[in-house]
C-alpha cells in the first residue's frame, strides 16, 4: 500500500539539517519517502524560519520538476502525481489518539514556563489557564501544550523548555521540543505506525464554547496569555506557520474567527486566510492591530500578542501591589457630589489604561469587552 511523504519528526539536532536557501543551520526539516523512511532528496524539505526564509520544496513539487527521478521512488501526496501501480486507500486513516490517562498524570503547574507566568498573572488567571487547556509538566519542568479536538480525542502534546526569568523558548538544547507521541513509541507505548494529524491547541474549547469568537495566534504561549486577559473568546494556536492549513480549518466552520499574526507575519497570514475564505463558509478576517500600534523595534524583532500582553499585566501588577490607597475625605452633608457613572472596566483594567492609552485601543480593536 503506498505510504505518503512525511516530514522528518524531531529527534534532537541530528533531524534537522542546513537550509539550502538561508544557509541557516539546523532550521531545514526534510521529506522522508513514505516506505523507505529516507530523504528524498537535500533539498526537498522546509525550513523552520517561515518569516525569515520561507524556503518550502515539497515532495510533489520536486516530482514535476525531475520526471527522470527512478519511478521506483516516485511517491508523491496527491492523485495526478502517483504512480500508475499505486492505489490510494478508499478512506483517510482516522487520527492516532493518546490516551486520556496521559493528560491526567501530567496535570502540573511546576513546569518553568508556569514559574514565569507566575511573576505578572493572579492565582484566578493561572487556574483559569490550567482548567482550559489542560496544562502538564515533565520531570525537568518542561510545559506540555497537549492537542485535543472537539471529539476529546488527545492527538498529541508539545514538550517545550522555557526560561523561567525571561519566559523565552530554550532552544538548541537537548529536549528543547519533543513531542509526547515521540516519546511514547520510543517507549513501546505506541505503535511505530500511530497516526499523527495535529489540531490546533485549544481545539477542544470550541465544543465547550460554540457562540465564543475564536482568536487564532501562532504560539501556544500568546494564546494563553491572550486568554487570560480576554476571556469572552476562545484563543487557538496554530503551533506554527506550516500547521495553518486550510484542511485544519474545517472546524472552524460557521464560526467568526479573528487571527491576530506576530508582527512582520500579516501579509503570510493574510493569504492563508484568503484560502480559507474560498473553501470553507467562515466570517474570517485578519487583525492589523500589531502592525497599527508597534514601534519600528517591535517589527524588528518580530514581537506578538503575548509580549504586549506581559508588557501590560506586569504593570498592572506592580500598581495593584505597591500603590497606596489615600483615604477617603469626610462626605459634605450639604453639597453631595453628583452621582458616579458606573466604571467602564474592572479597576485592573482601568489602571492599564492610566499606565498605557493604547490598552484601551487594544480593548476596542479586539472588541472582546462590551461596555
Amino acid at each position: 500500500m503506498y505510504k505518503s511523504p512525511y516530514l522528518q519528526p524531531y529527534k534532537g539536532k541530528t533531524t534537522r539539517h542546513t537550509c539550502p536557501e538561508c544557509g541557516q543551520k539546523d532550521s531545514f526539516t526534510l521529506y522522508l519517502d513514505g516506505d523507505t523512511h529516507q530523504p528524498i532528496h537535500p533539498k526537498v524539505g522546509i525550513c523552520n524560519r517561515a518569516i525569515k526564509c520561507g524556503y518550502h520544496y515539497p515532495p510533489k513539487q520536486f516530482y514535476q520538476d525531475n520526471p527522470s527521478y527512478p519511478v521506483e521512488t516516485r511517491h508523491a501526496s496527491s492523485n495526478n502525481m502517483l504512480p500508475s501501480f499505486t492505489k490510494l486507500p478508499t478512506s483517510p486513516q482516522p487520527p492516532g489518539e493518546i490516551p486520556f490517562s496521559f493528560v491526567e498524570k501530567s496535570a502540573s503547574y511546576s513546569s518553568n514556563f508556569i514559574r514565569f507566568l507566575c511573576e505578572f498573572m493572579t492565582e484566578k488567571q493561572m487556574k483559569y489557564m490550567g482548567d482550559n487547556y489542560a496544562l502538564g509538566a515533565t520531570k525537568n519542568k518542561e510545559v506540555i501544550f497537549w492537542q485535543i479536538d472537539t471529539k476529546g480525542c488527545v492527538r498529541t502534546g508539545k514538550i517545550m523548555q522555557y526560561n523561567p526569568e525571561t519566559g523565552r523558548r530554550v532552544k538548541h538544547q537537548s529536549g528543547a521540543i519533543n513531542w509526547v507521541h515521540n516519546k511514547l513509541k520510543m517507549s513501546g507505548a505506541l505503535p511505530e505506525d500511530f497516526n499523527l494529524r495535529q489540531c490546533f491547541f485549544g481545539e477542544h474549547l470550541l465544543k465547550i464554547y460554540p457562540d465564543a469568537t475564536v482568536c487564532i495566534v501562532e504560539s501556544e504561549k500568546s494564546a494563553l496569555i491572550s486568554s487570560a486577559v480576554f476571556t469572552d473568546c476562545i484563543w487557538l494556536a496554530t503551533g506554527g506557520l506550516t500547521n495553518f492549513t486550510v484542511d485544519k480549518c474545517q472546524i472552524l466552520r460557521g464560526r467568526n474567527v479573528i487571527l491576530y499574526p506576530d508582527l512582520n507575519a500579516f501579509d503570510k497570514w493574510n493569504e492563508i486566510a484568503s484560502q480559507i475564505r474560498k473553501s470553507i463558509k467562515i466570517d474570517i478576517s485578519v487583525s492589523t492591530l500589531l502592525e497599527d500600534i508597534a514601534t519600528p523595534e517591535a517589527k524588528a524583532k518580530g514581537l506578538d500578542v503575548a509580549d504586549f500582553m506581559i508588557s501590560h499585566l506586569r504593570n498592572n501588577r506592580s500598581i495593584s501591589s505597591t500603590e497606596i490607597a489615600e483615604p477617603d475625605p469626610e462626605p459634605d452633608p450639604i453639597n453631595p457630589p453628583p452621582p458616579s457613572a458606573p466604571p467602564r472596566f474592572t479597576p485592573g483594567l482601568e489602571a492599564m489604561i492610566d499606565r498605557n492609552p493604547e490598552v484601551l485601543n487594544l480593548i476596542d480593536k479586539l472588541d472582546l469587552i462590551e461596555y
